[in-house]
């Protein structure tokens, strides 16, 4: 349920058609607010009598609004908003004067009055902007335009189309009548048609050459909404054409024109540094590969079998970290999916260090955590070397075993537990005062780089327990849907 039909069940006495009415006009109140430069707010009737209701309201982005605005939801007395209340009465149009508070300056308003699909005055639309923005040329025509704009929405024509966005502050604005006459200009549009050597484009027809308005030649004929983009001379233009119709006939275009061309710049390059940086990832992962090659070859030449473990416990930490660089070179952002990373990790593991007659299981489950690069590979390494530890000592004298990898979320902390089925700790064993150089390499990743916490105890078997805190920087979590 939309905030306005929530607002409107709550305070008001309008019917479920009437409702959708009011969020159908309401799905474009912010284009109409930018086309106004005004405060737009509709007002209905209220559950109390001689009360009004505030369903909906949209600030401009094309204009500053400095007073002080009434609530969504809220309810006033009738006898306060004078205009809102004749409009209502009447169903005509009225335009006046409001003050906001004592000594200040009064607010131009103007309001236009909102029918349902039986011709019945169901709602009023207030414009409300200040004095200096209402004396400029052709704000009276760009508050008509937006109310026509509202009318049109109430039928339900609009909704959630993305061509009727708000607009922004250096968007031109043309307005064009039913006969392909440009009424109107913003001072935006001027400045980029003089760019394109048109000094003055008021007046004009969108059939004049010069302009370069086909779209909104287009959107006339057709009664289609229109969007393109092209390239004029240095600059990239952004073309929107927006027909409204009255009575069933286009009665007039709004035309939006955008100078883009620092936007599609600023695009290119992330484009081109995404790419240079996705390359370089590739290459380090191929160098950790050759790498760990060449390590492989120096193992098959030594003799001795504790030089060989020492060997193919290095090539495991080096490709436990390539897998990290392997999934950023795959894409164009720097977070890496733990899940993913360690599902590699555990294939590479059993694929270089179990013996050919040894059968093991794997288990992972859990969310998906997704980790700034930084700390996956400080996590991939950790990951590596405890899966390491798990099939070198955990299956001393068997022939098959399970390793798992659950991963879990609280409010506070990612929980990753790694675990197997095997013969468990020794019974003296002390996590502070093992010489294992891979314990001691899981412990200082996990306290110095990652700011967490690590217990290693029996439970059917071996459990590795990390804890990381959630609130480290950079981080952040997505859970599967």
């Amino acid at each position: 349920m939309g905030v306005v039909v929530d607002v409107c069940q709550k305070i008001t006495v309008l019917s479920a058609a009437q409702i959708q009415v009011i969020e159908n006009a309401a799905s474009v109140l912010g284009l109409a607010a930018d086309l106004a430069h005004a405060q737009v707010t509709l007002y209905t009737q209220a559950r109390s009598e001689n009360f009004l209701a505030i369903v909906a309201q949209a600030k401009p982005n094309t204009s500053y609004i400095a007073f002080k605005t009434n609530i969504l939801g809220s309810t006033v007395q009738a006898g306060e908003e004078p205009l809102i209340w004749r409009t209502l009465a009447s169903g005509t149009p009225i335009a006046g004067q409001r003050e906001w508070a004592l000594g200040m300056d009064a607010l131009e308003m103007r309001v236009y009055p909102i029918q349902d699909g039986t011709g019945k005055i169901i709602a009023a639309a207030s414009f409300e902007t200040s004095n200096q923005e209402a004396g400029a040329d052709g704000h009276g025509m760009l508050v008509e335009t937006a109310s026509m704009l509202l009318t049109m929405a109430t039928a339900g024509q609009t909704l959630g189309h993305k061509l009727y966005r708000p607009l922004g502050t250096r968007d031109g604005i043309i307005i064009i009548d039913e006969r392909g006459y440009i009424m109107f200009a913003n001072s935006a549009a001027d400045a980029i048609y003089k760019v394109l050597g048109i000094n003055r484009v008021i007046g004009r027809r969108v059939s004049d050459r010069q302009v370069n308005m086909r779209l909104a030649q287009q959107a006339l004929s057709t009664g289609q909404l229109m969007e393109k983009e092209f390239e004029s001379g240095n600059m990239i233009l952004v073309q929107r054409a927006i027909p409204i119709f009255v009575g069933g006939l286009v009665s007039r275009t709004v035309f939006i024109i955008a100078d883009v061309t620092e936007v599609r710049k600023k695009e290119k390059e992330l484009l081109i540094k995404s790419a240079v940086i996705q390359e370089i990832h590739h290459r380090v992962k191929n160098n950790l590969q050759t790498i760990a090659s060449l390590l492989r070859l120096q193992s098959r030449r030594t003799k001795t079998p504790e030089v060989k473990a020492a060997l193919r416990e290095s090539v495991n930490r080096i490709l436990s970290i390539s897998v990290v660089h392997e999934f950023l070179s795959q894409q164009d952002r720097g977070f890496i999916d733990v899940a993913e990373v360690t599902k590699n990790i555990l294939d590479l593991v059993i694929q270089n260090m179990l013996e050919p007659n040894f059968n093991i299981e794997t288990v992972l489950n859990g969310e998906t955590v997704i980790l700034p690069s930084e700390q996956a590979s400080s996590l991939a390494l950790v990951i590596n070397e405890l899966i390491q530890n798990a099939i070198e000592h955990g299956f001393v004298g068997r022939k098959e075993g399970l390793i798992g990898v659950d991963i879990a979320t609280t409010p506070e902390n990612y929980q990753i537990d790694i675990y197997d089925d095997g013969i468990g700790l020794p019974t003296n064993f002390c996590l502070e005062n093992t010489n294992s150089l891979g314990l001691q390499i899981v412990r200082t990743l996990i306290e110095n780089d990652l700011g967490g916490k690590f217990r290693l105890f029996s439970r059917s078997g071996t459990h590795a327990f990390i804890t990381i805190p959630r609130l480290m920087e950079g981080a952040k979590e997505v859970k599967e849907v």
